[in-house]
Parts: C-alpha cells; sequence; structure tokens
C-alpha cells in the first residue's frame, strides 16, 4: 500500500492540469502525489482520434497551464501534434505519469484515507482528482432489430477513417459534431449516405463569444447540480455554420432523416413504409461519464448522475470531478483543475472541517 496525500486518474487534459497546479504548490510527483493514466502514451483521448482529424479541424483546442501548443502543422492528425504537445509537457514540468496503468476501485479506506485499487498496486490517499474524461464509454443505442443486421455497425470510438467506406452506403446517426464531421468525409468516398439524427439540428450562426459560453457552460452546469447526468457543452451550442457546413447543406449531404424505428437485416425502417439499405450503420451518438470505477463510494444520485458542486463530490468533498460536465471543455479542464487543487489545500492543511467539505462552492 503506497500512500499519498492526492491521487490522479486521468492524464488527458483536466489531469494533467491538475497535477500541474498540485506541482506549482509545493506537492511532488510519487512523493506527495501521483499521476495515473490508463493509456499507453501522453495524448489523453486525442490519441484515439482518426488520422483524418487533423489539427487544423480541431475547434477551441486550449493550450494546458504554463506552457502553449506553438508551430503546429494543421494538416497533421490531431492524435500526433497533440499527443507530442502533452508529452513535451509531462517531460517539462516532471509530472511522472504512470502508465499503462488500471484503476478497478476507488473505496473508503482507514484514518479518513480512500483507497485506489489499481493495476501496480493500491494507493491510500487523502484527496482524489478523478479526470477520466468519457473516450472509454461509447453510448451505443438499442433499437429494435439491431442485432439481425448483416452489415458493420461502429461507433466514433473505433471510426477509422473515411477510406473505409469506400463504395459503401453509409448510415450516419448522431446530430453533433463528430457525426457532421464522418458524414462530410464519408460522403466524398462512399457510393451513398444517410444522416439520421433524433431531433432536427440546430446550426449556430455568428460568433460564439464569452457571454454565449457561460450561458452554455451554466446549462450543463444545472444538471450536474441536481444528480443529473451532464450533457456536453456541445449539445447545448448547436452546430457552427462553417463554410464546410454550408456546403454539405447545398450539396444534400446533411440533409437529415428523422429516427428510423428499427433496424433490419439490411438497413433501416421507418413505420410510415419507408427503407434504407446500407452496408453500415455509424453511431456518432456520443459518451458517457467514465466513472465506474468510483461505483463503490455510492456518489450517484436518484437521477443517475454525480451531484458536484465546483469540483467535489457532494457525497464526498475529497473527491473532485476534473472534466466532468461543465468543466469537459478544454479551457474549462484547466480551470476546474486549479479549483480542484485549491480546495485540496484547504483539506491538506486542515482548514476545512470533514462536515463541510462536502457543501464546498469553488469560486
Amino acid at each position: 500500500m503506497h500512500s499519498v496525500d492526492v491521487v490522479v486518474i486521468g492524464a488527458g487534459q483536466a489531469g494533467l492540469s491538475g497535477a500541474y497546479h498540485l506541482r506549482r504548490s509545493g506537492l511532488l510527483p510519487d512523493r506527495d502525489f501521483v499521476v495515473l493514466d490508463h493509456a499507453p502514451r501522453p495524448g489523453g483521448a486525442w490519441q484515439f482520434r482518426w488520422p483524418s482529424l487533423t489539427y487544423g479541424k480541431v475547434h477551441g483546442m486550449h493550450a494546458l497551464p504554463g506552457m502553449e501548443l506553438t508551430g503546429a502543422d494543421d494538416s497533421r492528425p490531431s492524435s500526433e501534434v497533440i499527443g507530442a504537445y502533452f508529452d513535451a509537457y509531462e517531460r517539462a514540468f516532471d509530472l511522472r505519469v504512470h502508465r499503462p496503468v488500471e484503476v478497478g476501485a476507488v473505496r473508503e479506506g482507514v484514518g479518513g484515507r480512500l483507497v485506489v485499487e489499481t493495476s501496480e498496486g493500491t494507493y491510500a490517499t487523502r484527496a482524489l482528482i478523478n479526470a477520466t474524461g468519457t473516450w472509454d464509454r461509447p453510448f451505443w443505442p438499442r433499437y429494435p432489430g439491431q442485432e439481425t443486421f448483416r452489415g458493420r455497425q461502429l461507433h466514433t470510438a473505433n471510426y477509422p477513417g473515411p477510406a473505409e467506406f469506400a463504395g459503401q452506403r453509409v448510415i450516419v446517426m448522431g446530430g453533433g459534431a463528430s457525426g457532421t464531421q464522418h458524414l462530410m468525409e464519408i460522403a466524398e468516398v462512399a457510393a451513398d449516405t444517410f444522416w439520421v439524427t433524433r431531433r432536427p439540428p440546430v446550426f449556430r450562426e455568428g460568433p460564439f463569444g464569452a457571454d454565449q459560453g457561460r450561458a452554455a457552460v451554466a446549462m450543463v452546469e444545472e444538471r450536474v447540480r441536481r444528480g443529473l447526468p451532464p450533457q456536453s457543452v456541445v449539445s447545448v451550442t448547436g452546430l457552427p455554420l462553417t463554410d464546410a457546413v454550408r456546403h454539405a447543406r447545398q450539396s444534400g449531404v446533411l440533409d437529415r432523416l428523422p429516427m428510423f424505428d428499427r433496424i433490419t437485416p439490411d438497413g433501416v425502417a421507418w413505420n410510415d413504409g419507408r427503407v434504407v439499405e446500407a452496408d453500415v450503420i455509424l453511431w456518432a451518438t456520443g459518451f458517457r461519464a467514465a466513472v465506474d470505477h468510483l461505483a463503490p463510494l455510492r456518489l450517484r444520485e436518484p437521477g443517475g448522475g454525480i451531484r458536484v458542486e465546483g469540483t467535489q463530490a457532494v457525497r464526498d468533498g475529497r473527491v473532485h470531478l476534473v472534466g466532468y460536465g461543465p468543466s469537459a471543455s478544454t479551457i474549462g479542464a484547466n480551470r476546474a483543475g486549479r479549483a480542484a487543487v485549491r480546495a485540496i489545500g484547504r483539506l491538506l492543511e486542515g482548514a476545512e472541517p470533514a462536515a463541510e467539505r462536502a457543501s464546498s462552492v469553488l469560486a
């Protein structure tokens, strides 16, 4: 059993931000805190993105605290650019990320500590920064007849890029940014494409400034405060109407079909008699928070989510969720990492009674 003051789970944007601020507060890696990451190399979830998602197509990648990303080639895959940036960042600040390390469970320990069970051993810690994101929990909807489909079904999480769909008939299910990106590039090589969404897509015209950003984050934050599963910030902002999107709408690529009623062996069907035959169904249906390892702590509310004030779990103020809900953007993750470390500093100094930790609201 290794004893530390803080365990950070996850080394994506949120986890590295937390580790950076722990370092700045005077804590030392592998002595006072440890960063655990299950991925094989630096880059967080970015390392798993499809090759055709170049850095120039990335929307709103915000630099990590203390080190800008400069001189990036927009034509290179984002997985390479951001992976190299995260690698340089970890080395620059000597964060000593342990990888690949799987975290199985976090449980109540003795003496007010949490016990973190991992593939490299067990840690006893006074506080936890959970920065596990969503990439490991792709959401696969279930529809009647899904198991009968003779073609291929895959999710954004294992999307290989457009080349594999050359000459095929492809249904893209999902009205978010990933779904539209997949659809527009697949349409250039596929025999035919079909776009299906549960709700009519909302396209956003004009600039998206600070006021609009704060309003979007507030909507996500309200769900988290009510103990409901968080929605992504992107889900409440609408789709930006870029030149590429305008062209795709004009050419018919983004002609949306309503949600089908069932899946058939050869495609999908609606109750009104309409059918579409397809070789592939691509589910661009998003992700859920990867927090199953926290289940022994019983943090979930009846609504299914973890209620959070600032970054602290209301049911256990030793647990901080960064990159969760309203802090799921890159800039939000940076701020959440800093806020979590400030609160943890008060806990480690003994300035905050245990009974008050759960209700502490971070500025």
